[in-house]
């Protein structure tokens, strides 16, 4: 009797010495979330890195060592989730791209991304072929390495509607449980998104605003008794810091945080491709830069009484190559390598130095002028179009042509031009040639521009505090001034030919003339031109 006597005493004593500590505890619930965005199908490290405090650079990025990073940190806390803000697949390299992005997808299947939401390169081939890429099944063209699973992660669309059947395409969010604690997450594209994709590839669907969906979509979920609210947002800001700060945070993303109902802790970004880890009105709002080069990881703690979100922290994570690579990603990228590198290291032509799509102040850059040089070679023949100009959008060039060796590659090449457009041959007169040049203004929205690349023999000058609309002067072809009644044949990709980019003036274009694609047009410029070398004569002026 003595013995369990002296037992009960010792139970107590643990009990009374214990009970704080253990209440403590149970009070609280910790959650791991891995988030980054813009992945854009970079299966291989390439020449990715990060820029450094001290302005020096890291070489990171590539799915072997983002998988081995997750892996990493999903270890340290069994609740983790891993989300991503959309832009996973579209202007892809070529060892994703050739098989219509189903290696990012089964690559990302394998990291154990767990939710994404989408973005606008998601739809660059229309809301078809990304339910395909959800749903797995062969593309119209076949099976090319294995039967297509589609993806295990889910993909989240909370303001883009079917316009048909007025229901979301995706779910407008997940939730998932942790401990008891429910967490919401919210996922959504930019609304500007039908301006910078081909018409035809968001045929039929509608883009809300942003805040507006957040706003609508929290009594719902409070309704459920979710106290914990995450938005994945492709919609992104601009900054001046390194990739762990938030010096002079600018752009969409400061206006939709401020405008998004309070019940919202933490809003996952992209579309910039910047790297920053802000607060904006009391809310966390994280960013990693792009092409998996940075993962985000954020720590919460919830209270397991009110299931509110007592504490964030957030920290932006090199993908540093100082870890193994993750064999099974290896196994997957040696799997597409071994079809596709009879294409991609096929030369195709040679340039004397590295050729960069950075722009001047003008907003040329030498990489485009070769670009729209190569559209107008493609179709000045009378049989192939009669043109006289060719325009290039800034966004349309994906990565600069480096020296190296000196050659080129079709891979390279498909790196600068990944969007498989084809040219478009039409007749507009010199005033409607201006007043698309006006469009490049105040675009995408007031304060930035896009200057579109123009072909050798076109010149013109645009004044900086001009007003809109009125910006433009100057416009000669050959030293000729550009006559506003007269008639021009010009080149153009199939997505400006279709208004992107909010080109509308090229939807008035006349007689059109369907051409070869875009890559291939540089391809034949490239073997008859090589080696290639930047010109450093201006065609655009600035005042």
């Amino acid at each position: 009797m003595k013995k369990y006597a002296i037992a009960f005493v010792i139970t107590l004593l643990i009990t009374l010495v214990f009970a704080p500590f253990a209440s403590t505890q149970s009070r609280t619930v910790n959650v791991k979330i891995l988030a980054f965005n813009d992945f854009h199908g970079n299966l291989e490290p390439a020449n990715l890195s990060v820029k450094l405090p001290d302005q020096t650079t890291v070489p990171a990025g590539g799915v072997e060592y983002l998988a081995s990073h997750i892996e990493k940190l999903r270890n340290t806390n069994a609740n983790t989730i891993v989300v991503s803000a959309g832009d996973t697949i579209g202007a892809s390299p070529l060892l994703s791209a050739l098989f219509h992005d189903e290696p990012a997808i089964a690559a990302l299947n394998k990291v154990g991304l767990d939710l994404n939401a989408v973005g606008n390169h998601e739809f660059d081939q229309g809301a078809s072929e990304l339910l395909r890429m959800q749903n797995g099944g062969c593309h119209h063209d076949g099976c090319q390495v294995e039967q297509f699973q589609g993806a295990n992660f889910k993909f989240l669309a909370a303001n883009v509607i079917d316009k048909n059947t007025g229901k979301t395409i995706f779910p407008a969010y997940q939730i998932r449980e942790f401990n008891g604690i429910k967490i919401a997450f919210i996922g959504m594209t930019l609304e500007g998104t039908p301006k910078i994709v081909s018409p035809s590839g968001v045929a039929g669907l509608e883009f809300k605003n942003e805040a507006d969906t957040v706003n609508a979509l929290v009594p719902e979920l409070k309704k459920q008794g979710i106290k914990a609210i995450a938005v994945l947002l492709h919609e992104g800001g601009l900054t001046t810091g390194g990739y762990n700060e938030c010096q002079n945070i600018s752009g969409a993303i400061v206006d939709i945080v401020k405008r998004t109902d309070p019940e919202v802790d933490l809003f996952i970004t992209g579309h910039t491709h910047q790297a920053y880890n802000c607060v904006i009105d009391q809310r966390y709002v994280t960013s990693a830069l792009s092409f998996g080069r940075l993962v985000t990881d954020i720590d919460l703690t919830l209270d397991r009484t009110t299931g509110n979100i007592s504490q964030i922290k957030a920290n932006n994570i090199i993908v540093t190559h100082n870890l193994p690579k993750a064999a099974a990603l290896t196994n997957l990228i040696a799997k597409y390598q071994a079809v596709a590198m009879p294409l991609a290291s096929r030369k195709i032509g040679s340039i004397k130095s590295d050729i960069s799509r950075a722009v001047n102040i003008a907003g040329e850059s030498p990489l485009g002028k070769i670009i729209a040089d190569a559209q107008l070679a493609a179709t000045r023949t009378e049989g192939t179009g009669n043109a006289v100009i060719a325009f290039m959008n800034p966004g349309g060039i994906r990565a600069d042509l480096t020296y190296g060796d000196g050659n080129i590659t079709y891979g390279q090449a498909f790196t600068v031009q990944p969007f498989g457009n084809s040219l478009v041959t039409m007749t507009v007169t010199g005033a409607q040639i201006k007043q698309i040049l006006e469009q490049q203004f105040d675009n995408p929205v007031v304060g930035q521009n896009r200057i579109l690349q123009v072909s050798q023999g076109f010149s013109y000058t645009w004044t900086a505090n001009a007003p809109l609309g009125n910006k433009v002067s100057n416009m000669k072809l050959h030293n000729q001034n550009i006559d506003p009644t007269a008639d021009y044949r010009i080149t153009v990709n199939s997505f400006l030919a279709d208004g992107g980019d909010n080109f509308t003036g090229f939807k008035e274009g006349r007689d059109r003339l369907g051409g070869v694609l875009d890559l291939a047009a540089l391809e034949a410029f490239l073997r008859v031109r090589s080696p290639l070398e930047s010109s450093s004569s201006p065609r655009i002026t600035v005042n």
